[in-house]
């Protein structure tokens, strides 16, 4: 049996060196994960991780290589932040056994534990499902048209249509399709896998997810309430089973992948824009894809959030922009794509927010006016209830700098 090769990272570390046959740095260049460097040493060469975390496993045989990224920040802030990614799991103030972990994905498979083992323990849900069958028997509606084109003339079998009340509904092949793909994650204690393996179980007679196929859609209602949570965790288990990269290519992987840029525009955009809501009212939209830089609709603005107030009349106007940095130095291509922010949204103060630097403004002149564009800085390594505290500050100082 070939040996696995593990490599570990760590997010914005510098380069360090490891030995690898070719088929492995093949495998690690085409995953588009890492950058890789010859060192001039024969099977040795130099790795460093992008902008990313997770583990995945890569390759057969002599390419066979396991790559971990560790996140920069600690593990239970990471699942912080996830927490507001856009389906919405809220993790705040629970004691998640992720805080001591140095890897994801055994904390994001201690946290899906932890909420099945809540969501489970009045047994599966069960639902009704629209099945059309044959059958020598009337049950539910008969379908005329079917019954004349197949079975003309005869009185038996009839073509139904009936609700059967059953185990396997979309809520329930969610929850199993993420309890195999955690099954195969690496590293994970025997516990846990066991743990996982009885959830499992547990959903006999339900049909999970074909692989690559997209997650099963589900509706919150009053009878899955209990569901929600590790729904929501599920969906976000199936969505990293691959990297989706800027090209539209996707590479299938053994494992989960976090793009950390947009953990944290997901998460700065929902808490900042929930922080502006309490402090000032008005109406927040991360993510706001409903502005253009030229005239029909061409060339779409994409702020990480803006926060519309009223203008009077009963109209409501774009009153701040903000845009996630996951980043420590600015470059001065923030400062130009804020600058069409404000120019287009008609504001005069912009906000770009990183996750480390220093804060400071730029004024720029314009025909009439002064445009400020501010840098703020969130430090993503204090404990949540301090980021939380900061958050709101934040939305404090950007209320504070209209006009």
């Amino acid at each position: 049996m070939t040996q696995e090769h593990y490599v570990r990272l760590r997010e914005g570390a510098s380069w360090s060196e490891w030995p690898l046959a070719p088929e492995q740095v093949g495998e690690l260049d085409r995953s588009e994960l890492i950058d890789i460097r010859a060192t001039g040493g024969a099977g040795s060469y130099r790795l460093r991780a992008r902008d990313m975390v997770g583990a995945v496993r890569l390759g057969r045989g002599a390419g066979r290589v396991r790559l971990s990224i560790e996140p920069k920040i600690s593990v239970d802030r990471l699942m912080y932040l996830l927490g507001y990614a856009p389906d919405r799991l809220q993790w705040q103030g629970r004691n998640v056994d992720a805080a001591a972990r140095p890897d994801l994905l055994p904390a994001v498979a201690y946290a899906f534990n932890r909420s099945a083992r809540r969501a489970l323990r009045a047994g599966p849900l069960f639902g009704y499902r629209e099945t059309e069958d044959a059958l020598p028997v009337l049950r539910g509606r008969l379908r005329a048209s079917d019954q004349l084109s197949r079975h003309p003339g005869l009185p038996v079998p009839l073509e139904v249509t009936y609700d059967e009340h059953t185990v396997d509904i979309p809520e329930n092949r969610l929850l199993l399709g993420a309890v195999h793909r955690l099954l195969r994650v690496p590293g994970l204690e025997p516990r846990l896998r066991a743990e996982l393996q009885g959830f499992a179980a547990q959903l006999d007679g339900v049909n999970p997810p074909a692989p690559g196929a997209p997650a099963p859609a589900w509706q919150p209602n009053r009878l899955n309430q209990r569901y929600q949570q590790v729904l929501a965790l599920a969906a976000l288990i199936l969505d990293g089973a691959s990297y989706e990269f800027e090209n539209g290519r996707t590479v299938s992987v053994d494992g989960l992948v976090f793009r950390m840029w947009q953990v944290y525009e997901d998460f700065l955009g929902r808490a900042l824009g929930e922080a502006l809501v309490k402090a000032v009212g008005g109406r927040a939209e991360p993510a706001d894809r409903n502005h253009y830089l030229a005239i029909g609709n061409r060339h779409v603005l994409k702020p990480d959030l803006v926060h519309y107030l009223p203008r009077g009349a009963g109209v409501s106007g774009p009153a701040i922009v903000v845009d996630a940095k996951y980043k420590r130095e600015f470059r001065r291509e923030d400062l130009y794509q804020m600058l069409a922010y404000c120019v287009r949204l008609g504001l005069d103060d912009g906000h770009l927010v990183y996750a480390g630097g220093r804060p400071g403004v730029v004024r720029v002149p314009v025909p009439g006016k002064e445009i400020r564009l501010h840098r703020h800085v969130l430090d993503l390594s204090l404990p949540q209830a301090e980021l939380s505290r900061h958050i709101d500050e934040l939305a404090e100082t950007l209320a504070r700098s209209r006009p």
